[in-house]
């Protein structure tokens, strides 16, 4: 099926009826478009709510013997407002009806968070005219509540070679004994990129209300360039730090079968949003960089110990007393005779007088200096490889704007480069290095 396309819309793109017309035009565009997965309603405003969440609230308060009604009431009317709307034929009172029922005679948390998406799955296979196809039927969890993929894969393949158009909603699958099962996170991402994976299509395009991808914060920098093309390990080093960008999860599937995702606005689809590719394709770089992300609210621990490399075991000793304290290492840079542990403020939590004691016991250092307040910044970009200076005009943005660089780090793939500056020149930074290394296209 090279020639298939999968279309994943997200709750905003579902959100009301007008939403609903916008993804049939897109479905429509083009007949490559044949298996599509939405998410449940999102919100149409700041004041409204998701779909999904209202299910998980009925479901509490049904749980605790509590009346669920006037929640149910806005589920109900969302649904049945969107059939009138678009003018669908559906009976959605009496499954709506049925589904208050389940829920009140104790149906499983998983099963009544998975309807949001089900339902819309419904209105949107009559509304496009394609078929219905339960992700129950498909999506595979075994007995333990796991993810088994090759079982999915077996079955994507063997249902949908025998359906040529298809609707089949995000978010759950399927125990072996018929039990729902909903995905943890990103669940309508994940299914589409099973499905894309499933069927060996051409593109999975991930459909939401951003035109892709931008080059760094827009609360920080004013009008940041979109990414118009970015490989998965640009995209995990900026997810990494901090990016809102698809998790990891989500993109497994096609990242393994090679698949890109295009991630495109419903809203504007004429925008050119952001193509995610394999890491070895061939990528045309006219800036420096891909992307710039970063985290506040760090500390770094700096110890000192002369012949500190030659030491058998110090650096073992180290990274024990950390793993015994339940504390992440964010980066470790390190020079002859010092080394500086960079943690998240929110991972030391309490822990830091109890960490320096034991390192001083364990470890007996020459010193140890806490800097607490800062900030990393991640210049991602597959573009840097063969550039020559990066560093320098870093180095040289950031002394111009007085900031003060604290860390600096590259590593040996020199896909990115990590500088730590105090949280107070965070935003000043960012902005400084972005227009230092981003080439205005205005």
């Amino acid at each position: 099926m090279k020639d298939v396309i999968v279309a994943k819309f997200g709750g905003s793109s579902l959100a009301d009826s007008k939403q609903f017309v916008k993804v049939k035009n897109i479905v429509k565009a083009d007949e490559r478009r044949r298996y599509v997965i939405p998410s449940a309603p999102g919100k149409r405003n700041k004041k409204d709510h998701k779909i999904t969440d209202l299910l998980y609230m009925c479901h509490q308060l049904a749980t605790h013997g509590l009346g669920f009604d006037e929640v149910y009431d806005i589920i109900q009317k969302r649904y049945i407002d969107i059939c009138r709307e678009l003018d669908l034929d559906i009976n959605m009172s009496s499954i709506l009806s049925d589904l208050k029922e389940e829920i009140r005679e104790g149906a499983s948390q998983d099963y009544v968070a998975s309807r949001g998406e089900y339902l819309n799955a419904i209105i949107l296979s009559y509304y496009l005219d394609f078929e219905f196809i339960d992700a129950a039927k498909l999506i595979v969890f075994d007995k333990k509540g796991r993810f088994d993929s090759e079982a999915t894969q077996a079955k994507v393949q063997s249902e949908l070679a025998k359906v040529s158009r298809a609707i089949i909603p995000g978010f759950y699958g399927a125990m072996p004994d018929g039990q729902i099962k909903t995905f943890s996170r990103g669940g309508s991402d994940i299914t589409g990129a099973i499905i894309a994976r499933g069927v060996d299509a051409k593109l999975y395009e991930n459909w939401t209300d951003v035109s892709g991808f931008l080059m760094a914060d827009p609360r920080i920098v004013k009008n940041p360039r979109p990414i118009e093309t970015i490989t998965y390990k640009e995209l995990r080093e900026l997810s990494y730090m901090g990016a809102p960008v698809l998790h990891e999860e989500t993109i497994f599937p096609v990242k393994k079968a090679g698949i890109p995702i295009s991630i495109k606005n419903t809203n504007a689809p004429e925008d050119l949003g952001t193509v995610i590719v394999d890491d070895m394709s061939p990528v045309n770089y006219s800036d420096i960089i891909t992307g710039i992300a970063g985290k506040k609210d760090f500390t770094v621990i700096a110890i000192e110990k002369t012949f500190m490399s030659s030491e058998k075991g110090f650096f073992r000793k180290l990274m024990s007393i950390m793993e015994t304290n339940d504390i992440t290492v964010e980066h470790m840079p390190s020079s002859i005779d010092s080394i500086s542990l960079i943690v998240s403020n929110s991972d030391l939590n309490s822990k830091l007088d109890k960490v320096i004691e034991e390192i001083r016991i364990y470890c007996s250092p020459d010193s140890i200096v806490c800097y607490p307040d800062m900030a990393l910044i991640a210049v991602v970009g597959r573009g840097m490889i063969k550039t020559k200076g990066v560093s320098a005009k870093v180095f040289t943005a950031l002394a111009n704007e007085d900031v003060n660089i604290r860390m600096i780090t590259q590593g040996s793939s020199e896909l990115n480069i990590i500088i730590g500056v105090e949280n107070a020149d965070f935003e000043k930074a960012v902005s400084a290095i972005y227009h230092t290394l981003v080439k205005d296209k205005n």
